[in-house]
């Protein structure tokens, strides 16, 4: 079960980092507090400093994943993540940095939700950043989708682009803004 739900939180936070590869990427906003705890809210099982790594077939590293607590509370079956870090090399040696302070992953894994100061991050070869934030961004690992209805910051290379809300495709790299998308780009 706790296997079950860490597998599902990096597969979430895998698929966001894949988004921002097809488009320049994802990043969530806004904030949600997590219930107060109650005996019907009881944890049944945490976890400190939780850590796991996964290579490719062909022994490359994959990923490498880190937080600092994981609880699972019995009532509801969501898990709840604080400041999980996700570094996604994907066999690369440039790996896309996935953040924020906290997560809760839904039953089964179906959604994931990253929460406050999300941030996904990367330096190409050429050293050129690609910064993605929001606050808040939910994630649907089956269906290689992520969303958020949040204000959304891309920092790039060439310039900066910002939008109210953003729609990401995962399985065609592909991204929608939502509104008031706005860019200052610098032609090279």
């Amino acid at each position: 079960m706790l296997r079950k739900a860490i597998n599902t939180l990096i597969f979430a936070l895998i698929a966001a980092v894949v988004a921002a590869l097809g488009y320049w990427n994802i990043a969530p906003e806004n904030a949600h507090k997590p219930q107060q705890a109650s005996n019907d809210d009881a944890i049944d099982f945490y976890v400190l400093g939780a850590r796991t790594v996964q290579y490719q077939d062909d022994g490359k590293l994959h990923y490498r994943m880190t937080a600092e607590k994981l609880e699972h509370v019995k009532s509801t079956d969501i898990t709840l993540v604080d400041t999980p870090k996700l570094d996604l090399y994907r066999g690369t040696e440039l790996p896309w940095k996935v953040t924020s302070q906290r997560a809760e992953v839904s039953p089964g894994g179906t959604e994931v939700e990253l929460i406050d100061d999300v941030r996904i991050a990367r330096t190409d070869a050429k050293n050129r950043p690609t910064i993605i934030t929001s606050s808040r961004m939910t994630v649907i690992p089956d269906k290689e989708y992520a969303q958020t209805k949040q204000a959304v910051r891309i920092v790039a290379a060439n310039g900066v682009t910002t939008a109210q809300g953003m729609k990401a495709y995962l399985n065609d790299g592909r991204m929608i803004l939502q509104s008031n998308v706005r860019g200052q780009h610098e032609v090279r």
